[in-house]
């Protein structure tokens, strides 16, 4: 294990850098790497087998840090608990987190099951999304353009980590999609099969729409397959992100 770096002073270069990475939606976009806060997201990271480039700690945590974080970068450095509070994007900052560099910009994977995100809005329901992708066993998922930063410091926290285990692809356009040779399922809450009843292809893409209108209609024209959920209690539509891991199970469970 190196000993730790002490940084004392808030303009200091990398303290600038992770409160950009931290505050920014898109500052990863240029920076090419990610801020990683608190236990659990940090622990998910190196689960998958990811180093950090960079892991901080407060001055009171790290003396009583896990081995396990205390080691998990070549460059470790320890700020004061007010700095790294000016820092957190969180209601009570944590005490460790790493700086990660990105995998370099993926391009989508032909043939394999996928989620498609079209102009999803909300980091929450982004999050939750990959959440459920990944533990539904679709590895891939695809944003296109309009759609919410995957790797912005909200959808990384909404996500828990489900990020590390995903093939993301963001950016594109509905002619990217061809590239997928796969039937796309797309979702409404109007018409279409009714899913408890639906066949159901296999491997396939999800298509999931902007919380306020939908999927696209040039979405639209090329599913091969329009899906809704029952819901006998009345309510006009579900949360995208229920919606989701409704659809994304019944794709598990018929396999």
């Amino acid at each position: 294990m190196n000993a730790p770096t002490a940084i004392t002073s808030r303009d200091n270069p990398l303290l600038k850098r992770v409160r950009l990475l931290a505050q920014d939606s898109t500052a990863y976009r240029k920076q090419g790497q990610v801020w990683l806060e608190g236990d659990h997201l940090c622990r998910a990271l190196l689960a998958r087998g990811h180093r950090p480039a960079t892991a901080v700690f407060s001055e009171t945590f790290w003396p009583q840090a896990p081995h396990d974080l205390r080691d998990a970068a070549d460059h470790i450095v320890t700020v004061p608990d007010a700095l790294m509070a000016g820092i957190s994007g969180l209601e009570s900052p944590a005490g460790v987190g790493f700086v990660w560099d990105l995998p370099k910009a993926a391009a989508l994977q032909v043939g394999a099951a996928a989620v498609v995100l079209d102009r999803l809005q909300d980091a929450g329901n982004v999050g939750s999304i990959l959440r459920s992708a990944a533990a539904m066993g679709f590895a891939q998922v695809l944003a296109l353009k309009g759609t919410a930063a995957l790797w912005s410091p909200k959808v990384l926290r909404a996500g828990m980590g489900a990020h590390f285990g995903l093939h993301l692809v963001e950016g594109l356009s509905v002619d990217d999609l061809s590239g997928l040779v796969v039937p796309l399922l797309v979702t409404s809450s109007h018409q279409g099969d009714f899913l408890h009843k639906a066949r159901l292809p296999w491997p396939c893409a999800w298509v999931l729409g902007h919380e306020g209108q939908g999927v696209s209609t040039a979405l639209e024209a090329l599913a091969a397959q329009t899906v809704r959920i029952i819901q006998p209690g009345g309510e006009e539509s579900l949360n995208v992100a229920a919606a989701a891991a409704i659809c994304l199970h019944a794709s598990a469970a018929g396999r």
